[in-house]
């Protein structure tokens, strides 16, 4: 990505945070990580991150999902003597549809474009809306989606190591490349 398109939605996912009462510090908001996998499709897939801690016993962070957009199926594999990352997502605002291991939804309600549906493996969803959250276990394969506003996730875990992540897709690029 180019790092004005990158700025750009910083700052839209900074005003998401504002209409749900998150405050942020000024340095938060200018660190704003923007993930587009490597895809540069940043409105259908990416995510929008804001790490708060992230050590060797746990991870808190705030996921921003702009309206529609999807974060790519992938896992936490076992790293060393660690499982697996275990993590619960908690909504904080808007709507978002969580897809894990499991008897299929007939009917979904991620709405994509084709060329992204032919990496999604799993199709069990959770739907979460303010104050639902669920928590997934090591290694489970998952993705999800916000809804038509966009959505905003608090993720508790246990350490986060993004960059051993396994992803269905294998164009992802999970750190992000900024030109």
């Amino acid at each position: 990505m180019k790092s004005k398109e990158v700025e750009k939605v910083r700052k839209r996912a900074a005003r998401f945070l504002e209409r749900a009462h998150i405050t942020i510090s000024k340095h938060e908001k200018e660190n704003i990580e923007v993930a587009d996998f490597g895809l540069n499709d940043i409105e259908n897939v990416g995510l929008e991150l804001v790490v708060y801690e992230n050590n060797d016993r746990y991870c808190a962070k705030e996921l921003i999902l702009l309206p529609r957009q999807m974060c790519p199926e992938h896992r936490h594999p076992a790293l060393g003597e660690t499982v697996g990352k275990q993590e619960t997502f908690r909504c904080r605002w808007g709507e978002v549809y969580l897809y894990v291991e499991g008897n299929p939804t007939p009917k979904p309600k991620a709405k994509m474009l084709p060329k992204y549906r032919k990496h999604l493996t799993v199709w069990h969803e959770i739907v979460l809306k303010p104050g639902d959250q669920y928590t997934m276990k090591p290694n489970t394969l998952h993705w999800f989606q916000a809804g038509a506003k966009g959505a905003i996730v608090s993720e508790f875990s246990s350490t986060s190591a993004d960059e051993s992540d396994v992803w269905t897709d294998p164009n992802i690029k999970r750190i992000p490349s900024i030109e």
